[in-house]
This record gives C-alpha cells, sequence and structure tokens, in this order.
C-alpha cells in the first residue's frame, strides 16, 4: 500500500501533467463549461428568488408560452419554448396536475390536445413575475447596462446561428 507522501507526491505529478496539457485552467476557459456554469446559476438564482411559487425555469416559459397562445398543443408550445416535446410534455402533465393549464380536445382533431391558462395559472404568473425580474436582474448584477445588452445581443447571436444549422451540423451530416 502507497504512503501518503508517494500518494501526494503522485497527485503532484498528475497535476504537473494535467497542466502542461492545459489541466483545470483549460477547461475552465472553455466556452461549453462556462455556459454550463452560468445554466446551474439561472436555475439556481431563479430557485431562490421563485422559491414560494413552486414554479421551475422551464414550468415559467411553458406557462407564459399558454397564456400567450392560448390553443396551441403541446408539440408547438415546445417549439416555441425550444425544448423537446417529451420534456414538455412531462411539465405540461405537472402544471396541469397543479391546476396551472387546462387541457382539451381539439375540435378539429380529437386526438391533439390544446392547451389553455387557468385562473390559478394567471394568478402563479401575476404572483411570481416580479420574483423572476428579481432573478433576471441578479444573474446579470455583475455586469454594466452596456455590457448586459452586449452579453445578451452575443448570447442571441450564437442561438441564431445555432438554430439556422442544419441537425447533423453545419455541413448537414447526420
Amino acid at each position: 500500500m502507497p504512503s501518503e507522501t508517494q500518494i501526494c507526491d503522485s497527485m503532484h505529478e498528475a497535476a504537473v501533467r494535467d497542466g502542461a496539457q492545459g489541466g483545470m485552467d483549460d477547461v475552465y476557459s472553455k466556452p461549453g463549461h462556462l455556459i454550463r456554469r452560468l445554466q446551474q446559476i439561472a436555475v439556481s438564482v431563479f430557485a431562490q428568488e421563485c422559491a414560494g411559487h413552486d414554479i421551475t425555469p422551464v414550468q415559467y416559459a411553458a406557462l407564459v408560452a399558454v397564456r400567450d397562445n392560448p390553443g396551441l398543443d403541446a408539440t408547438r408550445i415546445a417549439a416555441l419554448i425550444d425544448f423537446d416535446r417529451s420534456t414538455v410534455g412531462n411539465v405540461l402533465e405537472r402544471l396541469e396536475g397543479k391546476g396551472l393549464i387546462e387541457r382539451r380536445a381539439n375540435p378539429q382533431d380529437r386526438r391533439v390536445k390544446i392547451l389553455k391558462l387557468s385562473r390559478r395559472g394567471a394568478k402563479l404568473l401575476s404572483d411570481c413575475e416580479p420574483a423572476v425580474q428579481r432573478a433576471q436582474a441578479r444573474m446579470l448584477d455583475p455586469l454594466s447596462a452596456a455590457q448586459r445588452n452586449e452579453f445578451l445581443n452575443n448570447m442571441r447571436r450564437i442561438i441564431a446561428r445555432a438554430d439556422n444549422v442544419p441537425k447533423g451540423g453545419p455541413n448537414g451530416a447526420s
């Protein structure tokens, strides 16, 4: 069994080797890592600010989409909030279970359920909006007003580019 000194020496050697190959500094400078960390922070801040409302960021987006587009089905709501259909289906089931939305059969196609915000859902959105706004402000607090605009515009630019790239990548390969 290796001694504590041997273990520490081995860990130091691994750290030096990793450092020579970029190591954690390399990870910390990668856009994917930074975006993932920002996502974690955004969800955490939203959860803190909206704790009294029992709502997640995806549920909030789905409720707003249903409120602003009454009569749409789950597939179209999923497209509006850029989430896959199965995830949105689960979210909508939870929202319906909480009495925040109503699902009814589409008169033109009884197999399709159309969505409508319930009174309870409308009240929740109204009640939680100040908390949602506080969360958004906290997320961007370290930035000046000009930096916030630039940051938001850069994120929109990245998203727009990704939305215009075929699903298999820039060359359309699957």
